[in-house]
């Protein structure tokens, strides 16, 4: 199995990070910007919460809210799972298929460092993480 760990993942990120009290709107377009599929909302430097494209089609849109108003505070998800950075990446990869989401905020001492997501799965971890996944299965029938 690889052994990246999370930090050589990140070590090109900067932190898309947005306050709670920001508009949808507004972290709407920096996600846009910055090309990602979430941020991390921070309150006074440290994770408070998450806010993904999926937030804001259920939360946001499917609800009718006004997003140029409503404040991430909100609509985010309060206390996400998140990760160490000198953690493997295949601890991330089990948070978000156990989970069922597709990003984990990496913190280091309360404060947000990066974001894992599933996009970095495709590497060599993918093939590891099927693989395990199979194995487990195998491993039910068989105690079935």
């Amino acid at each position: 199995m690889s052994h990246r760990s999370i930090r050589m993942i990140i070590e090109q990120q900067e932190p898309v990070t947005s306050p709670e009290n920001a508009t949808v709107s507004e972290a709407a377009r920096l996600m846009r910007q910055k090309e990602v599929g979430a941020v991390m909302v921070v309150k006074g430097g440290r994770l408070a919460g998450v806010f993904t494209e999926r937030d804001a089609l259920f939360r946001i849109v499917a609800e009718g809210r006004d997003a140029k108003t409503t404040q991430l505070a909100e609509v985010m998800t309060r206390n996400p799972r998140t990760i160490h950075p000198d953690r493997p990446f295949s601890d991330a990869l089990d948070i978000m298929y156990e989970g069922g989401f597709r990003h984990v905020p990496v913190v280091e001492d309360g404060r947000p460092i990066g974001m894992i997501s599933s996009r970095d799965a495709l590497g060599p971890e993918l093939e590891d993480f099927v693989y395990e996944l199979l194995r487990r299965e195998q491993a039910q029938d068989i105690l079935a």
